[in-house]
């Protein structure tokens, strides 16, 4: 969903105009290209990620043959260097976040290393306009890709998941530089597949989901209705269940992949989250563009109630999605364990995508709580703070068990399959396009973070922002408005006031604080004087005429609180979590006489919070006191009261392999005793 928001509605901006669409997301979010970022929290991040993790995943992707496949593409001729498929879309990802750090800074080396990139993939494709490097090289050993082209795309071939890549980083190659030379080869494979797939020819659910995605910003870039049509069609193919092909003289019905794929019924009757979580994200946000731009509103009900079900039912506090590793996806409802989450980073990517795409359809703040919670918790805890290790899993819990340590829980610098840090190279440079979006003359700030942009509010009337906060840290927001006019513009700023800062710790029955918001609704001030607002879908309402030099300051109460989930989420019972504004806590063995798992911290604990800048980059840590259960030689027991200090969950397992938790039990009859 990423660059959705910054590039489906720069597409608008910069090659076609909005009168050539009659439908769209009513909500426009403003491109990360037009918003400066000068923050603490969020700069450094964009920084190392510009930095190291851009180019330490270009070298990576040299060591391990990604990048040789494509060479040996041109050759026609080799054996594939990596393990998947769908290796060639790493190269695509690195390629698009590296497009977007192009215009945020320029550097002419990199520049040229892209496009000395592209020139290899335009080498790669056939003259068709077929694009898959192990095909085209000739190794058709691969149990994964079938004999012919598209043979095993409803399963596991991923033909269709590369193109879906390849074309979003098209687009944000071609907006950020405006060149078109990935695009032309985009293009070009687009219009191969139009005369493979479509009405009356192949049809097919594609195995892995992002094409619908790639084809509706292509559709934006180029204006073809043609793309846009065959991205619905592949999101309708879903639920057919079968797949026609010769064999002798019969013609025989031979798959029906089921709802691991999402393939199980048609998208319009679909009311649960099932399978895989990160196909599915890509799935839910394919279908939110085609919404939007064909005003489809079954697949806007079908949205509503799937949307219903992961986040009412499985989610975890982190934002994390996916209950179980050994099929990377949603179990059953309120299945949540601690102990076995899985919450791939790829996961929590596709849900920010899903999730602001939402909000572009129905402008309610709900939406951006879960974006605000996956983009500080699960989602950038998959990126180490050195740029070059991560977590392709994101538990709730390390505990010893047997003598070994549980989950991954060490970052690596790098996976067989890399899909996790090539997607982290494209989502963080378009962080800055989360940050707002216009309806009419209607302006939102969806995230706080401190930077500047200047916006069209009316017609030929721009107005100038600017954040400084120093936010998740501390709640104090200061927004400045400056109309280019002289005398002043009126218009709706709208402020979104996080759930966290009303009392509401999830927009769901999920979870709940254990007491209510003791402040009430944060205070919100013009000029220093108090301003009396209404909520509107969970933003402050300030409808004004706005003057040059006017400054709003919002008090966001950053109370610790406790959090327990939904009596129905068994792994839960009797244990609390915690958090701090928008950031959920964990404690981790480091900092806790090197165990977590024999914690138990009672209800009434407060926590004082202090900042500490020489430790993991500067974060604000959370000191209470736990009880610590001991047991020895598996006979005798005894507690006693120690030390406990919290950190971030983002920051954790940057200082070794150990136990960390997050949800904690308040009492010793809800922990879990795990001996050697």
């Amino acid at each position: 969903m990423k660059h959705f928001l910054s590039v489906v509605f720069l597409f608008i901006s910069l090659t076609i105009t909005q009168a050539q669409f009659q439908k769209d997301y009513p909500y426009r979010g403003v491109p990360f290209t037009k918003v400066k970022l000068d923050d603490k929290f969020w700069l450094p991040k964009l920084e190392i990620n510009r930095t190291v993790t851009i180019p330490w995943s270009f070298q990576k992707s040299k060591e391990t043959g990604r990048i040789k496949n494509f060479e040996q593409a041109v050759a026609r001729k080799g054996k594939f260097c990596t393990i998947y498929p769908f290796d060639d879309s790493d190269i695509y990802k690195i390629i698009e976040g590296a497009s977007y750090s192009l215009h945020v800074k320029y550097d002419a080396k990199l520049d040229t290393y892209i496009d000395s990139l592209i020139t290899l993939i335009g080498k790669a494709q056939e003259p068709d306009g077929y694009l898959y490097t192990i095909r085209t090289m000739g190794d058709t050993t691969h149990s994964w890709i079938g004999k012919v082209r598209y043979e095993k795309e409803h399963e596991l071939s991923h033909e269709l998941y590369n193109m879906g890549h390849f074309y979003e980083a098209a687009a944000a190659h071609y907006l950020a530089t405006n060149k078109r030379n990935m695009l032309d080869i985009a293009i070009k494979n687009a219009d191969h597949l139009l005369t493979v797939f479509g009405p009356g020819k192949k049809a097919v659910a594609p195995g892995h989901q992002v094409i619908e995605i790639g084809l509706g910003k292509l559709y934006r870039v180029t204006g073809n209705q043609k793309y846009l049509d065959l991205s619905k069609f592949f999101i309708d193919c879903r639920g057919q269940r079968k797949y026609e092909k010769k064999t002798g003289d019969k013609e025989a019905t031979v798959w029906q992949t089921g709802a691991y794929w999402q393939d199980n019924i048609p998208v319009t009757q679909q009311t649960e989250a099932l399978g895989h979580s990160v196909r599915a994200g890509y799935l839910y946000a394919g279908m939110a563009d085609v919404a939007a731009m064909t005003n489809n509103l079954e697949y806007l009900s079908a949205l509503n109630k799937i949307w219903d079900n992961a986040f009412g039912k499985k989610t975890y506090i982190t934002g994390g999605l996916g209950q179980a590793g050994n099929w990377e996806g949603f179990g059953p409802d309120y299945e949540l364990s601690n102990h076995s989450a899985y919450c791939e980073t790829c996961a929590a990517i596709s849900s920010v995508y899903w999730n602001h795409r939402m909000f572009m359809a129905y402008g309610d703040s709900k939406y951006i709580d879960i974006l605000e919670r996956t983009l500080y918790n699960g989602l950038i805890s998959g990126i180490g703070l050195d740029g070059k290790t991560f977590n392709y899993e994101n538990p709730m819990e390390y505990n010893f068990q047997q003598g070994k340590l549980s989950g991954e829980n060490k970052r690596s610098p790098w996976f067989g399959c890399s899909c996790c840090p090539t997607n982290i190279c494209r989502l963080m440079p378009s962080i800055p396009g989360y940050v707002y979006a216009q309806k009419d003359n209607a302006v939102y700030i969806n995230l706080f973070m401190s930077n500047t942009t200047t916006l069209e509010v009316m017609p030929k009337e721009n107005v100038s922002f600017s954040q400084n906060t120093e936010y998740p840290w501390n709640g104090v927001v200061t927004v400045s408005v400056e109309p280019a006019n002289k005398k002043g513009l009126k218009f709706p700023l709208m402020v979104r006031i996080p759930g966290w800062a009303r009392g509401e710790a999830f927009p769901t029955d999920l979870y709940r604080y254990t007491s209510t918001n003791s402040m009430g609704l944060p205070k919100i001030s013009i000029n220093g004087q108090t301003f009396e607002y209404k909520l509107e879908n969970g933003y402050a309402v300030i409808d004004r005429a706005w003057k040059k030099g006017d400054k709003l300051t919002m008090n966001l109460p950053m109370e610790v609180k406790q959090v327990v989930a939904n009596e129905k989420v068994k792994d839960n019972i009797g244990k609390i979590a915690i958090e701090r504004g928008p950031l959920v806590y964990c404690a981790e063995y480091v900092d806790n006489n090197g165990l977590t798992s024999n914690l138990v911290v009672p209800e009434n604990q407060t926590f004082q919070a202090e900042f500490q800048t020489d430790m993991l980059n500067g974060v604000m840590t959370l000191k209470g006191t736990a009880n610590a259960l001991n047991i020895e030689n598996n006979a005798s027991v005894s507690t006693k009261t120690q030390p406990l200090i919290l950190i971030p969950y983002y920051a954790r397992s940057n200082r070794g392999s150990g136990e960390m938790r997050v949800w904690f039990p308040t009492r010793i009859k809800n922990l879990e005793i795990i001996t050697e």
